[in-house]
This record gives structure tokens, sequence and C-alpha cells, in this order.
């Protein structure tokens, strides 16, 4: 018998919904709107045209990139526009490759790259594309069992031969918090003039980014994950790091990222991110409650649950679990139905399950790394959000188990 609430189609008439997924994508909060809507209708010119249209539109995406550089801690020329996080992470490893490869160094060219295993395919996937196109050999490291890098194996990896090492600021899937001024401590002993990069984008919301990436010298970005539009992001620069372009055409972004600019979504992107630094300490704080009554209530609700990971070293708005003999991609199904949004971190693009990447890399077997569920919280999460989860989650679970 289907537990009441549960299995049934989804009615937006009769169903309460309760989204937690928001490291996946978050609303777009209404000061982005706002601030976006004039350069969607009448001030749609381009920015780098003469007239005074474009003029209009050039103080707007002047004016966006000033904020947004401050808030990373940059200067405005350090600050490259791109379409999002991907983009961003793309031009990292590619370009600052590039980069330091062609500088000219007395330390000469580089033959191999560094990241953490756990890092998001948008970092994976360049630098195997890099080291297939390069010849470079890449090396990837795992974490421990918390879901943090494993410095010791870091340190293995990393000589003089290492020319880029990329390690996330926090992790997309279980939320931990990534020790980087030891990684770049430990890549300035062993690697001497390496670049390094940190994939920021879940680090956003949560986390004083100048501070926490302060010894990066690349930071990427993505507007949609803090209340901005998709389609954003920005790749920030420190120390005097260099890229190559990835796009060649008309020499946008100072030569480092061709294409007309985005004014509509540079400024929402500005004001999404000034609003979540305003309003992050209190954020944080009531995220942090709510997330913890998620987790402290589903830990006693269901057996042979366990969380992963330890929540002083995870931001606020993540909260994972593994649970004994459910497969995470149906439970994430029948919670759907039940009007709860989440996500598993084991399916893949072609539809097929696939054990996490992330918890094999802490050494979880296949089947344990096929049961991790993540709720993710964000600004617009409610008690009732909260209260409607642990409502379901358990009669799903005991519907899955029966």
């Amino acid at each position: 018998m289907t537990p009441s609430g549960v299995g049934a189609p989804f009615d937006s008439a009769t169903t309460p919904r309760s989204y937690l997924d928001h490291a996946a994508t978050t609303p777009l909060r209404p000061e982005a709107l706002e601030a976006m809507l004039p350069f969607l209708t009448d001030n749609f010119a381009n920015p780098s045209g003469a007239h005074a249209e474009s003029r209009r539109a050039r103080i707007a995406l002047d004016d966006a990139r000033d904020q947004i550089a401050e808030l990373l801690g940059v200067g405005p020329g350090d600050l490259v526009l791109t379409s999002g996080g991907t983009e961003a992470d793309d031009l990292a490893i590619h370009g600052g490759w590039a980069a330091r490869a062609t500088d000219g160094s007395s330390l000469g060219v580089p033959t191999a790259l560094v990241c953490a295993a756990i890092e998001h395919h948008a970092v994976l996937e360049a630098c195997r594309a890099l080291a297939a196109a390069s010849g470079a050999e890449f090396r990837m490291v795992p974490s421990n069992r918390s879901g943090q890098i494993d410095l010791e194996a870091l340190a293995e990896a990393c000589d003089a031969s290492v020319g880029l090492v990329s390690v996330m600021a926090v992790n997309n899937e279980i939320g931990t918090i990534q020790p980087l001024e030891a990684v770049a401590r430990l890549v300035a002993d062993q690697a001497p003039g390496a670049v390094v990069h940190t994939d920021a984008v879940q680090a956003a919301p949560w986390l004083d980014l100048p501070a926490a990436t302060g010894a990066a010298d690349l930071v990427s970005i993505s507007a949609h994950k803090f209340g901005g539009p998709k389609g954003s992001g920005a790749l920030a620069l420190r120390r005097e790091a260099l890229v190559r372009s990835r796009i060649d055409g008309g020499g946008q972004e100072r030569g480092r990222r061709s294409g007309t600019p985005n004014v509509a979504g540079a400024v929402g992107m500005a004001a999404a991110l000034a609003a979540t630094v305003s309003e992050r300490d209190v954020t944080v704080a009531r995220v942090t409650a709510l997330r913890n009554r998620l987790g402290d209530g589903l830990l006693a609700a269901v057996s042979n649950m366990v969380e992963t990971g330890d929540r002083d070293d995870r931001v606020a708005g993540i909260l994972h679990l593994r649970i004994g003999g459910i497969e995470a991609e149906a439970l994430v199904v029948l919670l759907d139905q039940a009007g709860v949004a989440t996500s598993a971190g084991a399916a893949c693009s072609s539809g097929a399950v696939e054990p996490s990447h992330v918890l094999g890399a802490m050494g979880l077997d296949p089947v344990e790394s096929s049961t991790g569920i993540r709720f993710s919280l964000g600004v617009t999460t409610t008690d009732h959000d909260v209260d409607h989860a642990l409502r379901q989650v358990p009669a799903v679970v005991d519907r899955l188990r029966h």
C-alpha cells in the first residue's frame, strides 16, 4: 500500500513542493531581475559600439564588472566575464596552462597537471582534454574519508614538472570546504611556478570569497548558484596570473574571451552577488539551523542512514546522506512525486546510474557510492520545506524497502 502522499504522480494543485536542490541552481533573486530588466528591453545596445545607446550599455557593463571584481577581491582588469562556471573552469585550465607553458620561465615548459579527484566534471573533463591535446600527464589526487583533498597525496603528485593545479573551494556534491591555503603553500613549495585554480562555484553563496579563495591564482564563479541568471559567470585572476583566450574574435575582455558581452547577465550577476554578500551572515546562520534540523530529523527517523563528511567542514547549504539498501536515483524519483526536489550524485548524462566519483575518491565502494542523496538548501528555503521533507523522506524510504 502506498503511503499517503507518496508515489502518486505530481499534481501542482494538490502536492506541496519543497525545492531542496539549490546546489544545482537557485531561483533568480528579485534584485537581479530588477537590475536586468532595463537591459533586456530599452537598453539593449551592444556595449562595443560608439553611439549613445552603446555608451549607456558600456557604463552599465563597467559598473557591473567593478562591483563583481570588488566583491571577489580583484581589480576590474583582472575579471573575465564568461557564459558560466563551466566556461570559466575551461578557460582557467586550458588558458592558464597555455599561458604558463609559453611564459618563457626559467622553470621550463611544464609536462604535468594535477587536480583533485572530487572535482566537478567541468574541471575533470577540461583536464582530460588538455592532457590528451598537449601530451601532458594528468594526475588526480584522492580525498580523505571526510571529503577533503589528501594533502600527502597532493605532495606526492606535485613536482617541478607541474604547470597547473586545480582544487575546488567547496565540493558540489557533499559540500566540504577544501584547505586552499594549505594547497597553495604546498604547490608553491613542491611545484614552483605552477598556476593554482579553484572552482568556487559552490563557495560563492556561503563563504567570504576574497578570504576563502585568496590563495588561488584563478577563481571561477557562476551566477546562477547565488541567485543570478544562468549563462553568466566569471574568472578572477590574481597575482598577475595570465590566461590565453579560448575564443577568437573581436578581442573583448582584454583579448581573453571574445564575444559580444552579455550586459544583462553581468548586471544581474553583480546585483545577485551584492545581495548575497550583504545577507550572508544572516543567511548562513538561518540555513545552517535548517540543515541541521533536517539532518538530525532524518537520521533519527531512518535506519541505516549515515551523514557524509563533517558538518564543521561543510558549507551551510548542503546535507549529503547515504541510505543503506536504497538506490539513490530511485529515491530521488519517488521524492519528486512526493513533492521534494533533490538530487543524487550517481546519475550520469546517459541516463544510466553510476557510482558517485566523489564518494569513490573518498574510498567508498561502488555500492556505497550509489546510495548518496544531496539535499541542498538556500535563501528561499523555509521551515515548511524542511517539515515537508521530514514527513516524506522516511515514508519514501519505507516504501522502497518494502
